[in-house]
């Protein structure tokens, strides 16, 4: 049929045809995840769900829809279900490695901004890091708190000064003993004072 038409028509509708099939594809699409939000409201609603479910539900059908939508405009526009799946698994397993291989570093990120955001210290409190009840943690003066690590000022027993750098995400997985103020120095056993902590 088509080769009775003039060439022009033909290498118009060589896209104009894939175009109109994409739209259709897109509003089926649109069409389809209208009606299955509904639906999961409605079920919801009788059902007495939560909200969070009719929410989440709507999500991952959303999700799902659009993504089969997508894979059908591709192939409409000639690329192959093959190639998309090796480079879907590629990017993964790339991804994947990253993800892992960086973890400490984004959770001691996401760790520093809720520091800064919770604050259950602020610069220059004198801190301790609790292991459980019994054992004496790492303890210091907040002197710096970065993306990465807190710096904590130590003052030990010789006198000397010794700087702690503290990983953000132990903070988070460790009970914090905070004093606004310089805690009260222990006596020693001939009654005179001993300062723990500098400054």
């Amino acid at each position: 049929m088509t080769e009775r038409l003039p060439p022009w028509i033909q290498e118009w509708l060589t896209v104009v045809v894939p175009l109109g099939q994409v739209l259709l594809i897109l509003l089926a699409a649109w069409l389809l995840r209208a009606v299955t939000r509904r639906v999961v409201d409605r079920l919801c609603t009788r059902r007495g769900f939560p909200p969070e479910l009719a929410i989440a539900g709507r999500r991952v059908i959303g999700f799902l829809i659009y993504a089969a939508a997508l894979l059908l405009v591709l192939e409409r526009l000639g690329v192959s279900g093959t190639v998309l799946w090796t480079a879907f698994t590629g990017f993964a397993a790339v991804g994947a490695v990253a993800f892992f291989a960086a973890w400490s570093v984004l959770s001691n990120i996401f760790c520093t901004v809720l520091i800064l955001t919770t604050r259950p210290f602020r610069l220059y409190d004198h801190i301790e890091i609790l292991e459980n009840g019994e054992k004496p943690g790492l303890k210091g003066r907040v002197i710096d708190v970065n993306l990465v690590y807190t710096t904590l000022q130590e003052h030990r027993e010789d006198g000397s000064d010794t700087v702690l750098r503290v990983p953000n995400n132990l903070f988070f997985q460790r009970t914090v003993r905070r004093w606004r103020t310089a805690p009260a120095p222990p006596q020693t056993s001939a009654g005179e004072p001993h300062s723990e902590f500098a400054g």
